[in-house]
């Protein structure tokens, strides 16, 4: 059906519903395409799912050709700490998703990566970056690149054995009752909603240590060690303290701090190359809304 369009004539159901059905796609793939404007309602293009048409009125929705499944290099703009033959650290900036998926088939990092690195012999037989760890959209912050299969197997490893030290910075709500903590909870898909991870007897398991940094006007700036590497891991762990991260919008508060974005950032990485087994550290300093952030709420001093 890809490269088509289909035509029919309401029959007074949902509009996402008859043309499920008329073109065998899937209904949360209409709606996307809706969403993009392929679905023309009487001639004036329609965007919504949930419309629910007269009968006997023309539909049609277009379906464009397959994108090429393979990224694309982009002149990005990215911060490239380090840079060998082997890997590369870089800063994540907030608000860029890591993957191409649908729709976000461009303005990836790893578009951005095809985009910047040198020399990249590629993953899989691909001329592609491996992610070897990812961060949320959200979230900015420090990641390793692995530019080979060789190093890509290698951090994983790594990840798996513990032996790469990450630490984020992160915001969270109220006042913690002791200076630091370790959290010892397995973490899985929510059974009330799909989008969220939640603690689950029955999850992964997944561990995470805290220490109090400085306290701010209701809220209070951890140091994050995460040992695990969890969907979610800090912002689920977090909520269930009850010291959500200040601005999720999945798992905080609804009236909690006054944030500009959400308050998480990985800032410290160290580990040992994988192939020199030089020791390697790096810090990358919060961005300008997390530090207008912290400022807005009694938090002046950062220590890194």
């Amino acid at each position: 059906m890809e490269g088509k369009e289909i035509r029919c004539l309401s029959d007074g159901r949902r509009i996402d519903v008859q043309l499920s059905e008329v073109s065998g796609l899937s209904r949360s793939r209409v709606a996307a395409l809706m969403e993009e404007g392929c679905c023309l309602l009487g001639g004036e293009t329609c965007r919504k799912a949930g419309t629910r048409p007269a009968e006997g009125r023309e539909i049609r929705l277009a379906i464009p050709e397959p994108r090429d499944p393979v990224p694309q290099p982009e002149a990005i703009p990215l911060e490239i700490l380090y840079e060998d033959a082997d890997l590369a650290v870089i800063v994540k900036p907030r608000g860029m998703v890591v993957h191409p998926a649908a729709g976000h088939e461009e303005g990836t990092l790893v578009n951005a990566l095809l985009g910047n690195l040198s020399e990249l012999s590629g993953i899989g037989g691909e001329k592609r970056p491996g992610i070897v760890h990812r961060l949320d959209k959200d979230t900015s912050g420090l990641m390793m690149v692995a530019k080979n299969d060789e190093t890509q197997t290698a951090l994983s490893d790594m990840l798996k054995e513990r032996k790469i030290e990450k630490h984020y910075l992160a915001l969270v709500e109220g006042a913690m009752k002791e200076a630091e903590g370790r959290i010892e909870a397995p973490i899985g898909r929510s059974k009330k909603d799909r989008k969220k991870m939640a603690v689950d007897p029955a999850g992964r398991p997944a561990v995470t240590e805290w220490k109090t940094l400085a306290e701010g006007k209701g809220c209070t700036l951890l140091d994050v060690h995460i040992l695990t590497g969890r969907t979610h891991q800090i912002r689920v762990h977090m909520r269930s303290t009850g010291h959500p991260v200040c601005g999720d919008p999945l798992y905080g508060f609804e009236k909690g701090a006054r944030v500009p974005c959400l308050m998480l950032h990985a800032a410290k990485l160290a580990f040992d190359h994988p192939r020199t087994g030089q020791k390697m550290a790096f810090q990358a300093p919060p961005p300008g809304d997390f530090l207008q952030g912290l400022k807005s709420n009694g938090i002046t001093v950062i220590p890194l």
